[in-house]
């Protein structure tokens, strides 16, 4: 008996699934690299004056904070900005591994060779928004270091994208 055709609908849930999962590896990678580099406290304030805490908040808070108060006319508080860090992290790995549903779907690559290639797109694409956005420098403009994380996180990401998508799926 021949197995049911997958729908675009069950591909995209799927996906999401799988960028559910993708995200969780791409943060135990983040997370792993923190604790073997040691946490710096340090937060460059002087003490003489007093900082903005938006300064210093990640680029996926900062995208939140523009939405919200830009959309929304909402004032967001600093004590927000964690919460927003994660939603958007979750919420933006989660929804890429939709797309990466609705793709795989289509051209049914081996996801050794798709979750790579996928997750080196996810970090060109986040270069390509924060950039103009002025949340981010060029990659050029960061230590090689910096950029070897970045990419090894978001080859991390589109691995665990592309293995969690061929086990929902079955293969």
């Amino acid at each position: 008996m021949a197995r049911p055709a997958h729908t675009p609908l069950g591909a995209l849930l799927r996906g999401l699934a799988a960028g559910a999962i993708g995200t969780a590896a791409m943060t135990a990678h983040q997370e792993l690299v923190l604790k073997l580099q040691g946490s710096d406290s340090s937060d460059g304030a002087s003490g003489d004056e007093p900082q903005d805490p938006w300064e210093n908040a990640s680029a996926p808070a900062k995208v939140a904070k523009r939405v919200i108060e830009g959309v929304f006319q909402k004032q967001v508080p600093p004590d927000k900005i964690g919460l927003l860090t994660n939603a958007m992290h979750w919420g933006y790995g989660t929804l890429w591994g939709a797309a990466y549903g609705l793709l795989q779907g289509t051209v049914h690559a081996k996801p050794l060779v798709m979750g790579p290639l996928f997750g080196s797109g996810v970090w060109a694409s986040s270069y390509v928004e924060l950039v103009p956005m002025g949340l981010y420098e060029p990659p050029w403009r960061y230590p090689a270091k910096t950029v070897a994380n970045d990419v090894g996180y978001h080859l991390t990401y589109g691995v665990g994208v592309a293995s969690a998508y061929a086990a929902i799926n079955g293969r």
